[in-house]
């Protein structure tokens, strides 16, 4: 049995006063027992406004809140994943980078979103990630954690279920799905996608998620979850900020495989036929 806990924030445009959160977060994570916190997509900065926020966009080595969260995971003694800060890359473009950090503050693994988000909404939001962003190229499985084998994904990502499948595949016991979703695809489609993906693997699903109202305008739709692999809700963090906590037993990956062996009856799938 392991204690996680999730940030569920509401990340502004001040990189210094989200690290002060975060920490902060970190120390409750800790103080109530948890050996791995998990925080939300964007944990550093939430800016819509390019031009501002191009100017608090560093490399990842010369990134302020990174070195604040490892030097307070180090102190806690705590795993931390980091859903994602926004750092540049070498082509000039913006890399959406999550983060594992063990307990002794070092960075074990990094993953960059691969699907971005581009789409205009019914509300009238238009979202370009991929005029700022470059996407991610490799799946990434890390081994170790305190949750066993975690699977690494951000956000959009969610609507793929091949790179869950993937995750899946290579043994995964736990898949993170850090977000900043909308209002509007939160209240159709949070749940229930974070549901399926979760019966689909046959696994854990943790998804620390943005909530509320943010200073560059947005609104997301918070209900941070934790999903056992047999869809059930372990943790539903509503729309309330704040650390919350929820305990996985691994045993329950098997004895959810036992009952419905779906992963061992996969089949390699023929091209579509058009007749």
């Amino acid at each position: 049995m392991s204690r996680i806990a999730l940030f569920q924030s509401s990340t502004g445009i001040d990189p210094a006063a989200n690290a002060a959160a975060l920490t902060s977060a970190i120390e409750e994570a800790a103080g109530g027992g948890a050996e791995m916190l998990f925080t939300p997509e964007m944990s550093g900065l939430l800016d819509r406004d390019a031009g501002r926020a191009a100017k608090a966009l560093v490399p990842q080595d010369e990134d302020r809140v990174l070195a604040a969260v490892r030097e307070a995971a180090a102190r806690h003694r705590i795993w931390l994943h980091i859903g994602s800060l926004a750092v540049l890359g070498e082509d000039g473009k913006v890399a959406n980078r999550g983060f594992i950090i063990d307990r002794e503050g070092e960075i074990r693994a990094t993953y960059d979103k691969i699907h971005l988000f581009d789409v205009d909404l019914p509300t009238g939001e238009s979202w370009r990630e991929s005029n700022v962003y470059s996407a991610g190229k490799g799946v990434v499985l890390v081994n170790g954690t305190p949750v066993g084998k975690l699977g690494l994904t951000i956000c959009y990502d969610l609507r793929f279920p091949g790179l869950f499948a993937r995750l899946a595949e290579a043994d995964a016991d736990v898949i993170a799905v850090p977000a900043a979703f909308t209002v509007p695809t939160g209240k159709a489609h949070w749940h229930i996608l974070l549901r399926a993906r979760a019966i689909e693997a046959g696994l854990f699903v943790v998804a620390a998620a943005q909530v509320g109202h943010h200073e560059d305008g947005r609104n997301t739709f918070g209900h941070s979850l934790v999903v056992d692999p047999w869809g059930e809700l372990v943790l539903d963090m509503g729309e309330d900020g704040g650390v919350g906590f929820a305990d996985i037993d691994l045993k329950r990956i098997s004895e959810v495989r036992s009952r419905i062996p779906a992963l061992n009856h996969r089949r390699p799938i023929p091209d579509a036929v058009t007749l």
